[in-house]
């Protein structure tokens, strides 16, 4: 008798085990997760958050950076949304997103369908070519491009050779063609990146996807807009977004081309946030522009990934 129930118990308890094991996930217990994460996350919350929360704690103070700061709520903010600099600053970052999202975007669109159509010789070389202005130092290349600009530079150089001495220029020094000329730095930097998440997203598209449009009749123009684009939606909206990112953030190339001007003409939000802080000594007044900064590339980011996430659910 004591046999028959120490069999039944031992049959319940292995038949409870069973129960609790198909429950949990395979392999380790969900709560060692959490160790594999803990050192990102306390790196992340250490040089990430805590810098962020404290940028928030100095916007509501009059402080120099010096001396005992005076507290005065949402002063800075006030100033800052009645301050044409700033409005004119947001406005330059939201052209150069033509320059550093939407020409990127597109340009890497266009090298992914040319070079993923047809194998290409050499195609290491060129995509890591093409991809090479993207590993390059913002200083760097900010001196690059001052020199290409410059009046007596290849750019202009080039374009009197060639019998349009009329359109030449200093082009970082003109009110109307500085802010493009910085875009055009920009485009010229980012499209590698763009193009390199397209051509990994493009790689892993089926070829039969591809052989059912060319039994279709699809042309070069359709397969692309029918399997290529729909295929890279993803990796079109990361892209997107890391490039809009850079467009609201950009403040190395900026320094270092043009210091804002000619005048206040290429004034970007970090590069009005540093003089304010670092020129003007007014720290409190530029961590209130450096948490609008944050909180407007929070909402663009969002909007884009909703819009997004929207278009996958239809």
């Amino acid at each position: 008798m004591a046999t028959d129930t120490a069999a039944q118990l031992g049959s319940e308890t292995s038949a409870g085990d069973r129960a609790r094991a198909r429950k949990r996930a395979p392999g380790e217990p969900r709560n060692v997760a959490w160790l594999y994460i803990l050192p990102g996350l306390l790196f992340y919350g250490l040089f990430t958050l805590a810098p962020l929360a404290h940028t928030v704690e100095l916007s509501f103070f009059d402080w120099d950076g010096l001396t005992v700061g005076h507290y005065i709520g949402l002063g800075n903010y006030r100033e800052a949304l009645d301050d044409p600099l700033v409005r004119d600053s947001f406005r330059h970052s939201a052209e150069l997103i033509v320059f550093y999202a939407l020409l990127p975007v597109a340009l890497g669109l266009l090298l992914t369908a040319i070079l993923t159509r047809h194998p290409v010789r050499g195609f290491t070389f060129f995509r890591t070519a093409l991809f090479l202005p993207q590993m390059i130092a913002g200083v760097v290349v900010a001196q690059a491009w001052v020199w290409i600009y410059a009046d007596n530079g290849p750019l202009n150089e080039f374009l009197r050779d060639v019998g349009l001495g009329s359109l030449a220029r200093p082009w970082l020094g003109d009110f109307s063609w500085a802010l493009p000329a910085v875009g055009g730095i920009g485009t010229w930097v980012t499209y590698g990146l763009c193009m390199v998440l397209f051509i990994a997203g493009a790689q892993s598209i089926p070829a039969s996807l591809y052989d059912a449009a060319r039994v279709d009749g699809a042309g070069a123009v359709r397969e692309f807009f029918a399997v290529t684009l729909p295929a890279l939606r993803n990796q079109v909206v990361v892209a997107f977004v890391l490039t809009t990112i850079n467009a609201l953030r950009s403040f190395d190339v900026i320094y270092n081309a043009t210091s804002g001007g000619p005048g206040t003409t290429t004034y970007v939000p970090s590069f009005y946030m540093y003089r304010n802080a670092f020129v003007f000594n007014r720290v409190g007044y530029a961590a209130a522009i450096a948490v609008i900064l944050t909180a407007a590339i929070f909402t663009l980011a969002g909007i884009v990934l909703y819009v997004s996430s929207r278009g996958d659910e239809g």
